[in-house]
């Protein structure tokens, strides 16, 4: 287990560019599986979660190759579908949350794929539920294997076209449901989709390989089947969590920053959220300028009362920034409740906050009340573990505003979201370690 040695209590100044998109990188990626014809994807992050999915194609038969940097092409062309329906496969998707996404192109294209439950983040429970009700209701057989350990979804004459209303705007799972619905017999249109940017983008890069799609950018998706997809070409977007992770880390070192390339227009709500944190942000072309601030005021609301800041499904606020909102808010001014509407047991790293010297109330499994130092009084170093990836950055961004220096053990789960994290930060002037 890795670690990170920081010393904290530094000024950053510079430019920082922005990766691709992580959680879109899952999507597109697993979505060759639709054709057997090359598709070239751009922009790509190092990390290890999109790394560990590319190694599982090439290992399903894909052929994987690498143009340059973050650039590749991938054919999925000779699927050894033997392979697939391996427990040895099954329990290499059961390590990898991003293995969902192939659920859908394999049994579209191929009538079968296997369901295990996904790992991932420790973050409390995540259902599959969507997904799978959404496979069931495009016509195919579920029954639970109990030797593999994981659902076996079947679909031997195809599945057929089907109108849904999914039961929670699940971003993966209208994802998944939307691979498997481009190839089926007829019209399927989902209702209460997710329309985040990253599906949006799926859904272009499907039409660019010659799906039929309407409603993009809508929570009301309208698919029409076709009998084959062919190759095409896509560029993943800069990731929205690390344009919000960046704005963050300025603001609690008091630092100076420029954040190129974010794409703005795609970025939603997030800027809002953090001037309402008090953190003044220009926007230059598609760069967002981050200036230093001598003190961060927390907004209240017209009435007076205490400013709250929670997670919605897009374009409301996306809840992997709220671990760094909130640890953000412990050198602002004022007070604000952090509401973490979707998973139980994000807001549980507080406590190494708390021991930091943070002002926080842990309400309930979703709810923290945060009374900010306003720069006034710096948190202390200490050692701690990182439990997820936003945990982890929001842990990272806490250190490096500390006096002293401090350590932080299992790091790869930050590398699982963000590439090359310590040597980019480092070029700004922060002094991050990597220990092995």
């Amino acid at each position: 287990m890795s670690s990170f040695i920081i010393e904290g209590g530094r000024k950053l100044s510079g430019s920082i560019k922005v990766q691709g998109a992580k959680n879109e990188a899952l999507q597109v990626i697993s979505s060759v599986l639709l054709t057997s014809e090359s598709v070239s994807i751009g922009n790509i992050p190092d990390i290890l979660d999109v790394n560990n999915l590319i190694s599982m194609l090439r290992e399903m038969g894909v052929s994987v190759t690498r143009q340059a940097r973050g650039e590749f092409v991938f054919k999925a062309d000779k699927v050894d579908r033997e392979y697939v329906r391996s427990e040895v496969f099954v329990r290499r998707c059961a390590e990898l949350r991003g293995s969902v996404m192939v659920v859908g192109p394999l049994l579209a294209r191929f009538g079968e794929a296997y369901f295990p439950k996904p790992g991932g983040d420790k973050i409390g429970r995540r259902r599959v539920d969507t997904h799978i009700d959404g496979f069931i209701k495009l016509g195919a057989s579920c029954e639970y294997d109990t030797k593999m350990k994981a659902y076996h979804l079947t679909a031997p004459s195809g599945l057929k076209g089907s109108h849904m209303l999914l039961d929670e705007a699940s971003v993966t799972g209208t994802a998944n449901i939307l691979m498997a619905s481009v190839l089926s017999k007829g019209v399927t249109t989902i209702y209460n989709a997710a329309c985040e940017p990253y599906v949006q983008q799926l859904s272009r890069l499907l039409v660019s390989m010659g799906a039929d799609i309407s409603g993009i950018g809508s929570n009301l998706l309208t698919v029409r089947g076709v009998t084959g997809l062919h190759g095409a070409e896509h560029r993943l977007l800069p990731d929205m969590i690390e344009v919000g992770s960046f704005i963050g880390l300025a603001a609690i070192t008091g630092s100076s920053l420029t954040i190129k390339d974010v794409s703005w227009d795609n970025l939603g709500i997030i800027p809002e959220c953090f001037r309402r944190l008090g953190i003044h942000l220009e926007q230059r072309g598609n760069d967002i300028f981050v200036p230093a601030q001598e003190s961060y005021e927390i907004e209240s609301f017209i009435d007076g009362s205490i400013m709250t800041i929670a997670d919605a499904p897009w374009p409301g606020l996306t809840p992997d920034l709220l671990s760094v909102m909130l640890v953000v808010a412990t050198q602002c001014k004022g007070s604000v409740l952090i509401h973490q509407k979707m998973f139980e047991s994000r807001l549980f790293f507080v406590d190494r906050l708390i021991d930091m010297g943070a002002q926080i109330i842990l309400c309930d499994p979703h709810r923290a009340v945060v009374i900010g130092h306003d720069h006034r009084m710096s948190l202390k170093a200490g050692r701690m573990t990182s439990p997820d990836i936003r945990a982890g950055i929001a842990m990272l961004l806490a250190a490096m505003s500390a006096n002293g220096v401090s350590e932080i053990d299992n790091i790869e789960q930050i590398d699982r979201g963000y590439e090359d994290i310590d040597g980019r930060l480092n070029a700004l002037g922060a002094k991050i370690i990597r220990k092995q």
